[in-house]
């Protein structure tokens, strides 16, 4: 997985060459002070470079032109210290390949009553400047991030991290390749989408293999290697009684590991970052891969169940966002309910959930599998830890994307699973099961999603804004009426965006 810290965002401010060479110099140190304090802020994952005084529309367009070529570059932070006349930033925004977030702050915190002067006053006027800049970038229509308040306030600071994060983000999905082996699941419509306009709209490309292209691969998987993974799962799991050393259905295990390595290598020979598979296409698997998918997100790639290759990309997306931040994320699939007011979803699917989300060791297991027809495959059973997360959907609605974010509460069962031979998840839907599923529907949602205990509605509504895509929350103020008003509101204007 890419390393964020390695990634950066430049941090720039805007004047001109009205107030003197004097005062160019005091933004350019203020910009360097602000720069170094928000690099040592541990909440901020990428390192922010600060960049020279932009004071001419030549340097602006010299800086956009040099952050869209460079790949560290995941993005810029702009302020207007003291007034930039915003025609000077037309030609510069206009060229920008990359996200970018206002920073509308002070250097100062309080005002210095008794000296106040007018030089004060010119140099420290971004309510001024910013104002200006906001309404070019309005005139204009660019998404951007506006972060409003003190840049030493934590929560000025955590608005910078969230979006450093998903301009993380929008740079992968940019680069992401997913390997779809089989096709979708036979006649099902949620899962299936629009790849072309996915690879348009959101950068990352989705490309078909038959199952016997990873078969193959599989097949040249060598036994050391399978001896070396297997006591890797010894180590790590706790594994069932038959899976061990001389139990009954070591071979199985065996096979699990080779599935794993071979799929592990057709990816990485690949470049993919994420895949998908269906357990109606298993031409020469001897069992539905299923520990072997719960590892490989565990290591950072994404994962969609029935050829869902827009949650596959989402999972990976989330995945990279999330770097660094405890909680994990994880494919997952609402599968039933607890109707006992406020309402919960058990959420589980038959094999794939990834062990980031675990609350305690996982066990391995092996249990029949009454769909598929193949062998009993090997999974690991687990269930996710308790706390806030969020359930994301990316939803094709034709003539555009969604993201449909809802913010949830997981908790512990009340009672063992002692039947349930599956890795799950139990959450409370913020407000409540009743509003919260009837939005979801409303909405167009998913029944897969990516689960993210570690991430927010803010990282993913700061994704969407840069990717340009509609984001709908469903959180604990939401109501029916209203939630349906801003989905027609958002259809008029979306229609005439996308035209």
């Amino acid at each position: 997985m890419t390393e964020l810290s390695k990634l950066e965002i430049w941090f720039a401010a805007g004047s001109q060459h009205l107030y003197g060479d004097s005062v160019l110099k005091t933004v350019d140190g203020r910009v360097r002070e602000i720069a170094q304090a928000l690099a040592h802020s541990p909440e901020i994952p990428v390192r922010i470079v600060p960049k020279p005084v932009l004071a001419s529309a030549e340097a602006i367009r010299e800086l956009c032109a040099d952050a869209s070529r460079d790949d560290r570059c995941i993005g810029l932070l702009l302020w207007m210290h003291t007034f930039s006349p915003a025609q000077m930033w037309i030609a510069g925004l206009n060229a920008l390949d990359k996200p970018f977030a206002h920073l509308h702050t002070q250097f100062h915190r309080r005002l210095p009553w008794a000296t106040l002067d007018m030089d004060f006053m010119n140099l420290n006027q971004s309510a001024h400047g910013d104002r200006e800049f906001g309404f070019l970038t309005a005139r204009m229509g660019l998404a951007r991030k506006v972060i409003a308040g003190f840049w030493q306030d934590s929560d000025v600071i955590a608005e910078i991290a969230a979006w450093s994060r998903a301009a993380a983000g929008w740079r992968e999905a940019r680069r992401l390749r997913v390997a779809r082996f089989g096709d979708n699941m036979r006649n099902v419509a949620v899962t299936e989408g629009d790849k072309v306009e996915a690879r348009m709209r959101l950068g990352f490309a989705v490309e078909g293999y038959g199952v016997g292209d990873l078969a193959a691969r599989i097949a040249q998987v060598g036994g050391a290697d399978v001896d070396r993974l297997v006591a890797e799962y010894d180590d790590l799991y706790e594994v069932a009684p038959s899976l061990r050393a001389g139990g009954e259905r070591r071979s199985a295990l065996r096979e699990a590991a080779k599935i794993e390595l071979g799929l592990q290598a057709f990816l990485a020979e690949g470049g993919f970052q994420a895949f998908t598979d269906t357990f109606e296409d298993l031409h020469g698997l001897v069992q539905l891969p299923g520990v072997a998918v719960q590892r490989l997100m565990a290591s950072g790639y994404g994962f969609g169940a029935e050829g869902d290759w827009k949650t596959a990309a989402l999972v990976r997306i989330m995945k990279l966002m999330s770097a660094g931040l405890s909680g994990g994320v994880s494919f997952m699939e609402d599968y039933t309910y607890d109707l006992t007011p406020p309402g919960q979803v058990l959420g589980a699917h038959m094999l794939e959930v990834c062990p980031s989300i675990a609350a305690a060791k996982p066990s391995l297991e092996i249990h029949p599998l009454a769909i598929g027809g193949k062998a009993d495959p090997v999974r690991l059973v687990f269930t996710a830890r308790s706390g806030p997360a969020v359930t994301a959907s990316l939803v094709d609605l034709g003539h555009r994307f969604r993201l449909l974010v809802n913010e949830v509460d997981a908790t512990a069962p009340p009672e063992p699973l002692p039947r349930l031979p599956v890795a799950r998840a139990l959450w409370t839907p913020r407000p409540s099961l009743k509003v919260a599923a009837g939005a979801w529907i409303y909405a167009g949602g998913s029944h897969h999603t990516a689960f993210a205990p570690a991430l927010t509605a803010q990282h993913l509504a700061d994704f969407a804004e840069i990717a340009g895509i509609e984001c709908v929350i469903i959180d604990g103020a939401t109501h029916l009426a209203g939630f349906q008003q801003a989905l027609r509101w958002n259809e008029a204007y979306y229609s005439r965006r996308c035209r």
